[in-house]
């Protein structure tokens, strides 16, 4: 499921931002971006976001700008001195140019030396409090689109239980062309004093209950509000997903036996508003 979060806070002498992004995915793919003096946290980073966020692709990223305007640079000058004054005596013994000595000084090992940037605790302490709202702000995101989603698993779900209501007047309907097509095609084979009226009708339920469906309305009835059931539960995704196949199995066998345009229609439709379901429930955790 999709999710979104981002807070800033000072910290010492540097704003920190913290900013999370989820987009939806069968499993966890955690990456975490940090400082350069983060890297020993960055384990217990990952382990707080994958117990909260559980599943999906995340990317984490934490940025420092630090509020100081003016820093002194880290420059070994002494060996800088050593460095320059060598390289002049070279370039002079040597006849060459001594115009780009101090870049090429600067550029040699231990002049410039990294920033010594410590992390206190207390100072990780705040970050993490930091890092915990933006994973609050990602789950808060994940309940608005969770609450949408189980309006949209709603409003499908009613669609097919409309469309299965559909159904039931055109079924009779349908019956009742078969009988007459099955009568007329005797009619045209058979003189009318030749038929055995018994093994006629025998004939005719047999032949109806080939196309019966009832079953199938009554077990997609029972499957649509055990859907309807797990939406007001701690709804699981897979789960909802099995629910979802036993629907699609039912409407599948309701078309096979319609023998009948009307019927095939709302089949149709029903199919439609199951796929649409089904792309959804990838999104549920």
């Amino acid at each position: 499921m999709t999710g979104y979060g981002r807070q800033e806070e000072t910290i010492g002498e540097s704003i920190f931002t913290v900013e999370i992004r989820c987009l939806n995915s069968k499993g966890l793919d955690l990456n975490v971006r940090t400082p350069y003096f983060l890297r020993d946290k960055e384990m217990s980073i990952r382990t707080l976001t994958a117990e909260k966020l559980l599943r999906g692709k995340i990317e984490v990223f934490i940025h420092a700008e630090s509020l100081t305007t003016q820093r002194e640079l880290p420059i070994n000058w002494s060996l800088l001195k050593t460095y320059t004054d060598s390289l002049k005596e070279f370039a002079q013994a040597e006849s060459l140019s001594t115009q780009d000595i101090l870049g090429i000084a600067l550029k040699l090992p231990d002049v410039q030396k990294a920033e010594d940037k410590t992390f206190a605790e207390a100072q990780w302490e705040t970050l993490l409090r930091t890092i915990e709202l933006t994973i609050q702000a990602v789950q808060t995101y994940r309940k608005t689109e969770g609450d949408s989603l189980f309006q949209e698993f709603h409003d499908r779900i009613q669609l097919i239980l409309e469309a299965r209501e559909n159904i039931i007047q055109p079924l009779l309907e349908r019956n009742e062309k078969v009988r007459a097509r099955l009568k007329n095609a005797l009619d045209e084979v058979l003189p009318a004093d030749k038929i055995d009226a018994n093994r006629y009708e025998q004939e005719i339920i047999y032949y109806l209950e080939r196309l019966d469906i009832s079953e199938e309305q009554s077990r997609l009835l029972t499957n649509c509000q055990h859907f309807l059931e797990e939406l007001n539960h701690e709804a699981q995704g897979k789960k909802l997903g099995f629910i979802a196949q036993e629907i699609g199995r039912e409407i599948n066998t309701i078309g096979s036996k319609a023998n009948d345009a009307t019927i095939q229609k709302w089949v149709v439709n029903m199919k439609d508003e199951l796929e649409k379901i089904k792309e959804q429930i990838n999104n549920v955790l």
